[in-house]
């Protein structure tokens, strides 16, 4: 059985606390992953999606609640702690790519596990070996500019992954994507899920890409306002999606 990757608990965070401004952004927030999961976030704009996504991320701390991070409490870790937690646990996709802008593809995706200490040979070992698996390895030497939107995203995706980290978080990872690249890259979420058995949050506001996930999460002013167990439709259209092949 598998266990749980990711538990929130009563997650609150607000702004200006204390003064005419206060904000209150997440209301109460309770969610649960479990491990190799592939599970989406929706919500339209001002929903609360970002908040949370850099909670999720260990980007930002809850103003109260629980977090339970592949089974560390991060109500507990240093802000030091919090950046090793980052680096070695989760893997970020942005919808920006935020890729280095004077650096090949191979060396972007090697910066993580420079981070974190890998040698040399290693580094680059791994990093040709993940730009293999995202179909980019005829273009590792490419810079960003030199780089599709949608190479680009996959770029993104094979430095996600350098660190084997329990989660990949992707926050609109097929925003700035016309729909055929973007169907491409969902694709490679897909394989990076059922292959590799990576854990991976997909936040989203577009209904269509979240329905291809096996739960559907929907934020509105903060709250959780549904949580759709979407399995059965998953499979359905995993088996439409081996016949297409």
């Amino acid at each position: 059985m598998s266990k749980n990757i990711i538990e929130m608990k009563n997650i609150i965070k607000s702004f200006y606390i204390g003064t005419p401004n206060e904000l209150n952004i997440l209301k109460g927030i309770d969610i649960t992953v479990k491990e190799g999961e592939f599970v989406s976030i929706i919500g339209s704009s001002g929903s609360g999606k970002s908040t949370l996504m850099n909670i999720i991320g260990v980007l930002d701390r809850p103003t109260s609640g629980n977090y339970v991070l592949d089974g560390t409490d991060i109500d507990k870790i240093s802000d030091n702690g919090l950046s090793e937690v980052r680096n070695k646990q989760i893997g970020f996709v942005f919808q920006t790519y935020n890729l280095i802008p004077r650096s090949s593809a191979l060396k972007n995706v090697e910066l993580p596990m420079l981070y974190n200490g890998i040698n040399r040979k290693e580094r680059r070992e791994r990093a040709e070996a993940l730009l293999e698996l995202v179909g980019m390895k005829e273009r590792m030497g490419h810079q960003p500019n030199e780089l599709s939107g949608g190479q680009k995203q996959r770029v993104a995706i094979a430095r996600s992954l350098a660190t084997n980290p329990s989660i990949i978080l992707a926050d609109e990872p097929t925003g700035a994507l016309d729909s055929a690249t973007g169907r491409l890259v969902m694709d490679l979420f897909h394989k990076i899920n059922e292959e590799e058995g990576k854990t991976i949050v997909f936040i989203t506001h577009n209904n269509e890409l979240a329905e291809e996930t096996q739960r559907i999460i929907t934020l509105k002013d903060g709250n959780i306002i549904s949580t759709v167990d979407n399995e059965k439709y998953y499979r359905r259209f995993k088996e439409e999606e081996k016949i297409c092949l």
